[in-house]
């Protein structure tokens, strides 16, 4: 659960069914569409926030819509997500207060599992208490990706955030940090117990699964990410409004509005935002936009 909660923030954080999502030539379809109004196009790529060197150079349609786009526009900016009050505004929602402690917070069998799992990672169990049951989970996860070698430094959303950044292109975020941020801040002691559990309980397997969704990315294969992705998110409804639906209608009139610019927009987000039938892709097509995958 937390390996998908994550890909769709790491994508995960992304189904169109399969004849709305254009007829582009399977050999060369890439995880970017281009949605067409009365007043202008927008494209929508969908990203992966973990990658390998192996993922570069980037498909040239990728390029092509990054040089004809002068708005850089990500789920959260990034030249505030990385600065080093919105780094320490993270550190601090993820801690328990003084008087908790996870053992105290989560079920023993969950615990049981942290204990397990850092413990074949050579961590301290003791500082690692002091957090949250969400923040644990998503920085053990982000070890995991790491140790496949996955790094966020070579995710699509910082490559196009640099660039943006080279070439003077403007960028702007559809949400705070802060709001990102509560999306699990917020959930129930439950919630995070289980968010913390099936995160673990899949960290064996996460090589794989990292590999086999990235291949699917870069090969545009929206049906096969959709399945990765989605297929067991589903299974928690209240966890798929949180993460998924809830913010995909948040941005939704934001992203229309970007359609009366003067120039193109070139929109990254997490590639199970797009996705699904209550994806972006699905949401425009719904309110008459054309949409083809490039």
């Amino acid at each position: 659960m937390m390996r998908r909660t994550r890909q769709l923030l790491v994508v995960v954080c992304v189904a169109v069914y399969v004849a709305t999502l254009g007829h582009t030539d399977a050999a060369t379809r890439n995880f970017i569409w281009k949605a067409t109004g009365k007043q202008g196009a927008v494209y929508l790529v969908g990203s992966v926030h973990m990658l390998t060197k192996d993922y570069y150079p980037l498909n040239p349609a990728l390029d092509s819509a990054f040089k004809d786009s002068d708005l850089l526009v990500e789920e959260a900016d990034l030249g505030e997500m990385l600065s080093v009050n919105s780094q320490m505004q993270m550190l601090s929602r993820g801690m328990l207060p003084s008087t908790q402690s996870l053992d105290t917070v989560v079920s023993p069998a969950t615990f049981a599992l942290v204990s397990a799992r850092v413990g074949d990672l050579g961590l301290p169990i003791e500082a690692l208490k002091s957090f949250k049951p969400w923040a644990l989970a998503l920085m053990l996860l982000g070890l995991e990706w790491q140790k496949a070698g996955f790094d966020p430094d070579l995710g699509l959303d910082k490559h196009f955030y640099d660039r943006a950044q080279t070439d003077g292109k403007a960028v702007q975020g559809l949400e705070t940090v802060d709001y990102q941020i509560s999306r699990f801040d917020e959930m129930s002691m439950d919630q995070q117990d289980r968010l913390l559990a099936e995160s673990l309980k899949g960290a064996d397997t996460e090589k794989a699964n990292a590999t086999k969704l990235a291949d699917a990315w870069k090969a545009g294969d929206a049906p096969a990410v959709e399945r990765i992705v989605l297929q067991d998110l589903k299974e928690d409804p209240q966890m798929y409004q949180r993460l998924l639906v809830e913010r995909n209608r948040n941005w939704l009139p934001k992203l229309e509005a970007l359609f009366t610019r003067r120039g193109r927009a070139f929109v990254v987000v997490g590639a199970a935002h797009l996705i699904g039938p209550d994806g972006l892709l699905a949401m425009l097509k719904a309110k008459g936009y054309a949409v083809e995958q490039m």
